[in-house]
């Protein structure tokens, strides 16, 4: 779909590929609701999908009691973005949002434009441009495309960071004493939401003599709106046991097309969540169909694969210099905090709800109260300046 071309004729291009790639996407039986076993843990029939095809589609994790707060505080962080790169003020005229947070919580673009594909940015995982249809006349300047700090932005984030039953998941894949690795928001506008080139996540152990298909982790996506194949993420199923993916190659054996033929879209309602394992080939198109999208995304790794690591997609050290760190115990056990602190704020809005019981922090857990100011800023504020990227 290269070459300039109207929103319109865009979305008209991708309608049969997105199609196809449903039907493709129903035949692989990786999808349904979260289920346990008789000990409580992950069912195997899950983990053995997901491990198959790279990626799983729960459905109806999040309910609706839980679904209407996330989308309230969501468009509240969104109302008070700033009304440009830069500005200081939202569109209300109201100071914008994190103007005093480590790392601005917000990444603005052009209407379907590309910021990362082709670029050196993210280590340059992102080495294909994707398509970017022109948009509409009426369209503004710029759009939210990507908000960070959910944690500290967003109550109804944090409690879902706590959620007993991803973190079971979480446990089920990466080990109980599993470990975060950042979150973040991507905000797909009706009509306007920039695309996401296709890229693996991970930049660190693709030669290691300890690779294999886990060992960059994986990422929950919350959707808060229905996602479909012209608004939603697209993956190449089984592409996290490849490795290192030339990516130009594979575009330029499909004649410069990024509509890859052995890509499917993972669709799915409000209230899913998907699991896609960091290493399967991914991206997504140019929204210009009439439904948001909106993903809350976070993601665990094993502690294994973190420990003693030196970080290499840090958006800015805790001392604002771009320096490397390394990913030593305390490191990590800072970071991880936020797992804590999260199940105990759900915990205090779901009393009923049984908790999480997260194994770093076994015995501890009176030291991360969330209502506690002391540990709001030690654990949260600029929480995500310790993140762990690899």
């Amino acid at each position: 779909m290269a070459g300039v071309m109207t929103a319109a004729r865009y979305a008209e291009d991708l309608a049969a590929y997105g199609d196809d790639g449903r039907r493709r996407a129903l035949e692989l039986g990786n999808r349904g609701p979260l289920r346990f076993d008789h000990d409580g843990r992950l069912h195997p029939d899950i983990l053995a999908a997901y491990r198959r095809h790279g990626f799983y589609v729960l459905e109806g994790v999040v309910d609706v009691g839980e679904l209407t707060e996330l989308r309230s505080d969501v468009a509240d962080v969104i109302e008070r973005a700033p009304v440009r790169k830069g500005a200081d003020v939202d569109r209300h005229g109201r100071p914008a949002l994190g103007r005093d947070f480590a790392i601005d919580p917000y990444l603005l673009i052009e209407p379907l434009s590309d910021p990362w594909g082709g670029t050196r940015q993210l280590g340059g995982r992102h080495p294909v441009k994707m398509s970017e249809p022109t948009p509409d006349r009426d369209a503004p300047d710029q759009v939210v495309y990507l908000m960070s700090s959910m944690c500290r932005t967003m109550p109804s984030a944090l409690r879902l960071y706590g959620h007993p039953g991803l973190l079971a998941v979480a446990e089920a894949i990466n080990g109980a004493d599993f470990v975060p690795f950042n979150d973040a928001i991507f905000v797909k506008q009706a009509g306007l939401g920039g695309p996401v080139a296709w890229h693996q996540d991970g930049v660190t152990h693709w030669d290691s003599p300890d690779w294999d298909e886990g060992i960059h982790g994986f990422n929950f996506q919350v959707q808060l709106y229905d996602a479909t194949p012209a608004n939603g993420l697209w993956v190449v199923p089984g592409s996290h046991r490849e490795g290192k993916i030339d990516i130009p190659a594979r575009i330029a054996a499909n004649g410069g097309d990024e509509r890859l033929p052995d890509a499917v879209p993972m669709f799915c309602r409000a209230g899913d969540v998907t699991v896609a394992n960091r290493q399967i080939l991914h991206g997504s198109f140019a929204n210009t169909s009439p439904d948001p999208r909106i993903s809350i995304t976070f993601g665990f790794h094993r502690r294994s694969s973190v420990l003693g690591m030196e970080g290499k997609l840090r958006l800015k050290a805790d001392d604002g210099s771009r320096r490397p760190e390394v990913y030593d115990e305390e490191r990590i056990d800072r970071r991880s905090a936020v797992v804590a602190l999260a199940i105990d704020a759900r915990h205090r809005h779901r009393p009923d709800e049984e908790p999480y019981h997260y194994l770093p922090f076994a015995g501890r857990v009176d030291r991360f109260r969330s209502h506690d100011p002391e540990v709001w800023e030690r654990v949260i504020v600029d929480y995500n300046t310790r993140d762990l990227s690899i």
